[in-house]
């Protein structure tokens, strides 16, 4: 007995099999080979074609069946993770009617101002904890202002996962935890709030019906069967966004409870069991995966949109190996001798209360400084950028004293583990697991093959702890602190 967990990310699409019984991974495949590209029609501006991940998804299922042999019907549930904040628009024949507009999209920014300011700040950190800004429901409200052709064929708006499951079952449907990434969800009066509907002239019917973030979501159709090598009849059992699905795979469902990724963009995630908000909007809360109204569940998340996305256009540029990058920066001493990195530069940054500025290289002497300095001062901006964040997280009253991550991406590079431990003076926590292994375990929570997290998450693999290292506080004091001043003086 199988589980499938797949993860929609804006540079690959993972697949992931699960065997059910052992909790052991069978096979994982990625696609594309390269990365899948992000256009950028004016600057600001984030897309990708929603079909592109399909027909990734299916490559990927493809492989995973060539690979293992196993029939199609020994799968007994799906799970699926996405990219978060994204808008899929829909005609009534569920056709795709535009591009996707992307989580780094930056468009809609002014749009969602307008509306914090129109429905006031009590109103919008008390009820939807969040300024509307630059998310899901900001974007829709800029294709009716901008694309209003499109706007009046919309039948159904989606986030990502929600595409994937109408591509899987034909059917659309979303989830209040959805719904909340969205800013659409006001959580006073536990419900969508039809004043932030009113003000942005959204009609509620576009909104897509609400099903459980674990429970049955609907059946694999006979047509997406025949295209991804499955049995019809499969389950639908989970779905959410990426960073409540990490905080899932990671086993962090408890107040207190924190965990990390570092992608495309890098991101820190705890869970509260109170309602909080930042003044400021530059930390977001969202309904975790586990939220009922009786047992409440925040996840309070801190994104930086500059992190593996800084890491892999120096590859590109350097055209050098991500291993020979971490070597090479290893090579260096804390502080990379002077130089620093600003690492802001993916489009608008909340915790810069949603201003957009590039990213840029500090320090840098060419007498003495060669790629080795570039690629620890890249690494350590990233950091840098991670502890500014925590710094309002625990303003918020967040205790992070240690963060669960993933054996994936930056955190598989020692000087980054070895940088965010020192400068965060936090321990960090190893897992061998990630996103798409939390959507199949997720799947097998919601199909009932499990019976508890405890049960779901008993073969979890700890790989090794980092905790930061006393000598070199002082060293990561300095360095960051140049940094920050740096950051300070110019915004």
């Amino acid at each position: 007995m199988y589980l499938l967990g797949y993860d929609i990310g804006s540079s690959f699409i993972k697949a992931s099999l699960l065997d059910a019984y052992t909790g052991k991974c069978v096979a994982t495949e990625s696609r594309p080979q390269r990365e899948m590209p992000i256009a950028a029609p004016q600057a600001g501006w984030a897309e990708q074609n929603p079909l592109v991940w399909w027909e990734n998804i299916q490559q990927a299922t493809q492989a995973i069946i060539r690979k293992t042999g196993i029939q199609g019907n020994e799968v007994k549930g799906v799970g699926i993770s996405y990219q978060m904040h994204g808008l899929i628009v829909v005609d009534p024949d569920k056709r795709v009617l535009r591009p996707a507009i992307i989580w780094c999209d930056s468009r809609a920014v002014s749009i969602g101002q307008t509306a914090f300011r129109t429905l006031g700040k009590d109103f919008c950190l008390g009820h939807l904890l969040n300024s509307p800004g630059n998310f899901t429901a900001a974007k829709l409200a800029w294709i009716r202002k901008n694309e209003p052709e499109i706007f009046e064929k919309i039948h159904k708006i989606m986030l990502p996962g929600d595409y994937l499951a109408m591509e899987l079952t034909g059917e659309i449907h979303t989830t209040q935890s959805g719904l909340s990434e969205g800013v659409f969800w006001d959580f006073k009066e536990e419900c969508i709030s039809k004043e932030l509907l009113q003000e942005l002239k959204i009609p509620a019917g576009m909104l897509a019906a609400e099903v459980p973030t674990f429970g049955l979501q609907g059946y694999v159709t006979r047509a997406a069967a025949d295209l991804l090598g499955l049995a019809p009849g499969i389950p639908v059992t989970y779905r959410a966004g990426d960073q409540p699905n990490n905080a899932l795979s990671l086993n962090v469902l408890n107040p207190g409870e924190i965990a990390s990724t570092a992608g495309t963009s890098g991101v820190v995630y705890g869970i509260s069991d109170k309602v909080a908000f930042d003044p400021q909007s530059r930390i977001n809360a969202f309904l975790h995966v586990n939220h009922t109204p009786e047992t409440p569940r925040l996840g309070i998340l801190l994104c930086i949109n500059g992190t593996g996305s800084l890491i892999s256009w120096l590859k590109r540029t350097l055209e050098i190996s991500y291993a020979d990058m971490d070597r090479l920066a290893a090579g260096v001493s804390i502080g990379a001798e002077g130089v620093f990195v600003i690492p802001f530069g993916n489009g608008v940054e909340r915790i810069l209360t949603n201003h957009e500025r590039s990213a840029s290289f500090q320090g840098i002497n060419f007498n003495s400084h060669d790629q080795r300095h570039l690629l620890r001062a890249a690494q350590e901006g990233v950091a840098f950028a991670f502890k500014y964040g925590m710094d309002i997280m625990r303003s918020m009253g967040m205790d992070i004293h240690v963060i669960r991550a993933g054996h994936a991406n930056m955190f598989l590079s020692s000087v980054f583990q070895e940088s965010l431990a020192g400068v965060a003076e936090t321990s960090i926590e190893i897992y061998d697991t990630d996103g798409s292994l939390g959507a199949a375990r997720g799947a097998g929570l919601g199909a009932g093959i499990y019976t508890s997290p405890a049960e779901a998450f008993a073969s979890l693999n700890k790989i090794k702890t980092i905790d930061p290292v006393s000598k070199n506080k002082p060293l990561f004091e300095e360095a960051y602190g140049r940094w920050l001043n740096f950051l300070n003086q110019n915004q």
